[in-house]
C-alpha cells in the first residue's frame, strides 16, 4: 500500500452514491506534506517529458497544479468556471460536466496561458467519468498545444473516465485507483495492477 493510499484508508470518508470525501487532507484542508509527496511522485513519473506547463481546473485540482509546477520548475495555469472582469481578450472555451456537483458548465483559459509551443501535463485530484479532463484537453488541442501526460490523484477504477481515457492513447497515472467501496462498511479495495483492466 503506497502512501496515498494508506492516508485514504486512515482519514477518507465513503459516503453514498459513490462518494469519496478526502476534504480533511485533499481538496479542502490540505496536508501540504502529503501534497509535496503528491507532487514529487507525478514529477517521477513523468521524468523525461517535456512539460512546460501544468493545468488543472478550479477549485480542487489547483494546490495539485502548483505543487506539481513547482516540483517541475514550470508554470502552473488552471481553467476558470466563470468568466470575470480579469479574464479579457481571446479565450479557450470548453463545456464540462461535474460529477460531483451534477451540473453541466464551460470551462475558460485564456489565450495568453498556452500556445503551439507548449507541452501540458494536465492534473486534477479525481476521475470518475473523465469529463473535466476531456474538457482540459479540448483547450489544450485548441491551442494546438501538446498533451504531455494526464496526472490524477484518486481514480474511481469502477467508473469509466480512465480507462476511455488509457484507450484514446493518453498516458494517464493515477497514484491510487479504487476499483471497489463501500459505503455501508467503509471497505476500500486499491487496485494492485494499474495495468488491470476496469471493473465496472
Amino acid at each position: 500500500m503506497n502512501f496515498l493510499e494508506e492516508r485514504i484508508c486512515r482519514d477518507g470518508i465513503v459516503k453514498p452514491g459513490n462518494v469519496l470525501k478526502v476534504d480533511s487532507f485533499l481538496n479542502h484542508r490540505i496536508d501540504i506534506r502529503l501534497l509535496d509527496q503528491i507532487a514529487r511522485e507525478f514529477a517521477r513519473r513523468f521524468a523525461g517529458q517535456k512539460i512546460t506547463k501544468v493545468l488543472t481546473i478550479e477549485s480542487s485540482g489547483i494546490a495539485i497544479a502548483c505543487a506539481v509546477a513547482r516540483e517541475l520548475g514550470v508554470d502552473a495555469v488552471f481553467a476558470k468556471k466563470t468568466a470575470s472582469v480579469n479574464l479579457d481578450g481571446d479565450v479557450y472555451v470548453a463545456e464540462v460536466d461535474s460529477f460531483t456537483r451534477k451540473n453541466h458548465s464551460k470551462v475558460i483559459v485564456s489565450k495568453r496561458c498556452l500556445d503551439a509551443r507548449d507541452h501540458v501535463l494536465i492534473v486534477d485530484d479525481f476521475i470518475a467519468n473523465g469529463c473535466a479532463l476531456q474538457a482540459l484537453i479540448s483547450i489544450v488541442e485548441s491551442a494546438e498545444a501538446t498533451v504531455a501526460g494526464l496526472g490524477i490523484v484518486i481514480e474511481k477504477g469502477f467508473q469509466e473516465g480512465g480507462y476511455r481515457l488509457r484507450n484514446l492513447g493518453y498516458r494517464l497515472e493515477s497514484l491510487a485507483i479504487i476499483d471497489r467501496m463501500d459505503a455501508e462498511t467503509g471497505e476500500l479495495v486499491f487496485r494492485r495492477d494499474p495495468k488491470a483492466g476496469p471493473v465496472f
